[in-house]
């Protein structure tokens, strides 16, 4: 499931949630990381990202 969130350039950036493998709060925004080193920065707070990341049940439950 894609989730569309906004760069810290301000455009809109479109992510595929089963790929992420980390998330944290940085001052610009949230980073969101995925495998081989890719990442991409967010304006949307990290509670936010974390509930629209959420919602696509793209991540097992444990």
């Amino acid at each position: 499931m894609f989730v569309k969130l906004t760069g810290t350039d301000r455009t809109p950036t479109v992510i595929n949630a089963s790929q992420v493998t980390f998330i944290s709060e940085v001052n610009a925004g949230t980073r969101i990381r995925f495998g081989e080193g890719r990442s991409v920065t967010v304006v949307e707070p990290l509670a936010e990202v974390m509930n629209r990341l959420d919602h696509t049940q793209s991540f097992r439950e444990t």
